[in-house]
């Protein structure tokens, strides 16, 4: 799977969707998890905010799973919409350990929107970590 997280530094969740001027994008599967590469949303001259919201999920449109430590509704409906799963995360949340805890729900027993995420994910024909 591609996940996305909205980071200021890179290391932590600590940003709003709709504010985030990047995204880490990470391949996670149940055993692997590595950085792949920053994606960048930091186009700040878009005064409608639909239009800027459009932009954002247009920033992260290859993730399957969206962190952030905040998202509003509609900004929310809209991600889905463009079948990326968003999830709150706690406040300042490392990254690695958003991984970690998603890891061990994968090795668990998973929901089922995180089976269906797992097998339709967007991440199929890209070979797993090295």
């Amino acid at each position: 799977m591609l996940i996305a997280f909205a980071s200021l530094d890179g290391i932590h969740v600590n940003q709003h969707f709709g504010w985030s001027k990047r995204f880490e994008l990470y391949r996670v599967s149940s055993d692997t998890a590595c950085y792949l590469k920053t994606l960048d949303s930091s186009e700040d001259d878009i005064a409608d905010e639909h239009e800027k919201l459009a932009y954002k999920i247009g920033s992260i449109k290859e993730a399957d799973i969206l962190y952030c430590a905040q998202i509003g509704p509609t900004a929310s409906k809209m991600v889905l919409a463009s079948k990326i799963h968003p999830i709150r995360s706690a406040e300042n949340e490392p990254i690695a350990e958003a991984i970690a805890k998603l890891q061990e729900v994968l090795l668990g027993n998973p929901p089922p929107w995180l089976l269906r995420i797992v097998h339709t994910s967007k991440d199929k024909e890209t070979p797993s970590c090295l």
